[in-house]
């Protein structure tokens, strides 16, 4: 009886907790009274109050002698906090510090600091790093969406954060059922235009092209080589695309390359999806004895120090890590300066640059 008494106390609290955080239960708002809870959750009057003892110190609630219980409203301390969330895909030494470095430099030069967490580009994972965040003391958050070329289940926490008030900034991508939130972003399609554009003036005709099918960048990229394509004149031949996902990323280029050398499929050319599927790929076409520039041209996308790490230095795209950092930094102070934010989003796009180096040849 004890566990099962332990259990209703917990489902309370949480269902509770759950709709304060999801602005269910508004500030300033009455919640049922003791006995109306009891009652909804079969449970004592004993049992519920522990429960709201428990969201009472936590300060999402507060008890009035003689009124009720109320919602807290936490706007002011949210709002003087100095607390910004960021929440990336990935918390690695690929592009990731750099471009929180120039998050940092603008919000710390500005007396914020950072609240950081990452997803692993893990839908449940942005779940419960949207949950935490909203159990936070936050003025507002720069977020990159996770797996953002899918449909999102998760966008009941971006309209909480809408309910509180709390401003955010998608980088790197958005998902579409939100694209009227501010954004900044590369422009994925002009920037691997540029690269399948040079390869295709160096004289090559066949080039695969590497993509990642669940987020947005992926897709534009993909665009962006199709559109130099026929640019070009040249077809599109689909059996030249190699799509993967985040949970293969380590394993399916290279391999699907493997496969195409190995069953003789033509190509003079690989565009990779970033640096580090293009490095991976130069291991592959090594270990096959294919040599890259001389038998096959190979470019990467981000401009990252892997670009430079190996025996051939990638033609690659540039990515710039601390500006954009920087800049959704400043756009980010920009929204918490105005009170209207939500009709007034900011769309900003950087446009690429095509960064030569020893990885292509002339055919």
């Amino acid at each position: 009886m004890e566990n099962n008494n332990h259990a209703k106390y917990n489902a309370l609290v949480e269902a509770l907790r759950e709709d304060i955080l999801m602005g269910k239960i508004k500030p300033g708002e009455k919640i049922p009274s003791e006995n109306a809870l009891a009652e909804m959750y079969s449970m004592s009057r004993h049992t519920v109050r522990k429960a709201i003892s428990v969201l009472v110190n936590e300060g999402y609630l507060v008890t009035r002698h003689g009124q009720g219980t109320y919602c807290v409203d936490r706007s002011s301390l949210r709002s003087s906090s100095g607390n910004i969330g960021v929440i990336t895909t990935y918390i690695s030494e690929y592009i990731f510090p750099r471009v929180i470095q120039g998050i940092d430099s603008v919000l710390s030069e500005n007396g914020y600091s950072i609240i950081l967490k990452n997803t692993g580009n893990n839908t449940e994972n942005e779940a419960q790093c949207l949950k935490d965040i909203l159990t936070k003391d936050i003025e507002g958050l720069i977020v990159e969406p996770t797996k953002s070329a899918l449909y999102s289940n998760n966008l009941k926490y971006y309209k909480a954060l809408d309910n509180h008030r709390i401003p955010y900034l998608f980088i790197h991508g958005y998902y579409q059922q939100l694209e009227d939130r501010s954004y900044i972003i590369l422009d994925d399609a002009k920037g691997m235009h540029a690269a399948v554009e040079y390869l295709i003036k160096l004289g090559h005709r066949n080039i695969v092209g590497v993509f990642k099918a669940d987020d947005i960048q992926g897709i534009n990229r993909h665009k962006g080589y199709a559109k130099a394509l026929n640019d070009a004149g040249l077809p599109y031949n689909p059996d030249n695309i190699i799509w993967f996902h985040t949970e293969d990323r380590e394993t399916k280029p290279a391999q699907a390359i493997k496969c195409m050398i190995e069953n003789r499929h033509e190509m003079d050319a690989i565009a990779c999806y970033n640096d580090q599927i293009a490095v991976s790929i130069l291991k592959q076409l090594s270990d096959l004895g294919v040599k890259v520039p001389e038998d096959i041209s190979v470019t990467g996308f981000d401009d990252s120090f892997l670009s430079v790490s190996g025996s051939v230095e990638l033609t690659t795209v540039t990515h710039p890590k601390e500006k954009l950092g920087e800049l959704a930094a400043q756009i980010l102070l920009q929204m918490l300066r105005d009170d209207d934010y939500l009709r007034n989003p900011v769309h900003e796009v950087i446009v690429p640059e095509l960064v030569i180096r020893g990885s292509c040849i002339e055919r």
